[in-house]
């Protein structure tokens, strides 16, 4: 079974791609991290697709992209003397998927400017997700739309763009095959 976890409604509709089972997650690494696993424990997908909203790091980088590898973006433990995105005592750090596709660094603040741990995108769900699905042993693939740049107008251009990426994940699940 093949489910698709998505962090608001506005991101995509369950009426959209009615023939897959699809779910919020709420935004968050938290909120992901809960869903992801409920779901798991209720339905034992064999694959979890992550679909949503990015902000990009790199102008040249549009429309509907795939990430394959994912950061946490936000865990600082520097004084430590662990390196940025490194969870102390964790030893799970970058988690990938493939090479093919775009790094994504997640973290619990919406991105309006560059954050210390360079990455392609920012999110602020994927990390949460890909971690559970890589401890579980579960097949998984994120895709994210560009709706900002991450910077002083990522808040008007995500509330203005979170539905537009929607149409392209829809074409893209529908007409190649997701394994």
């Amino acid at each position: 079974m093949i489910l698709i976890l998505v962090a608001v409604r506005e991101e995509l509709s369950v009426n959209d791609l009615p023939e897959y089972e699809i779910h919020y997650t709420g935004v968050g690494k938290i909120n992901a991290t809960i869903k992801t696993l409920e779901i798991i424990k209720e339905y034992a997908p064999t694959q979890i697709i992550n679909y949503g909203t990015a902000g990009c790091l790199d102008k040249k980088i549009k429309g509907l992209v795939e990430v394959t590898r994912f950061f946490q973006r936000d865990m600082d433990a520097t004084p430590l003397g662990f390196k940025i995105g490194q969870t102390p005592f964790d030893d799970i750090g970058e988690i990938n998927f493939g090479n093919e596709g775009y790094s994504c660094g997640t973290g619990d603040s919406f991105v309006t400017q560059t954050p210390k741990l360079k990455t392609d995108l920012v999110d602020m769900e994927a990390y949460a997700i890909a971690k559970i699905c890589y401890i579980k042993d579960i097949k998984f693939r994120c895709f994210k739309y560009i709706s900002d740049n991450a910077d002083g107008e990522a808040n008007d251009d995500w509330i203005k763009n979170v539905s537009m990426g929607k149409k392209l994940f829809i074409k893209r699940i529908r007409n190649f095959m997701i394994d």
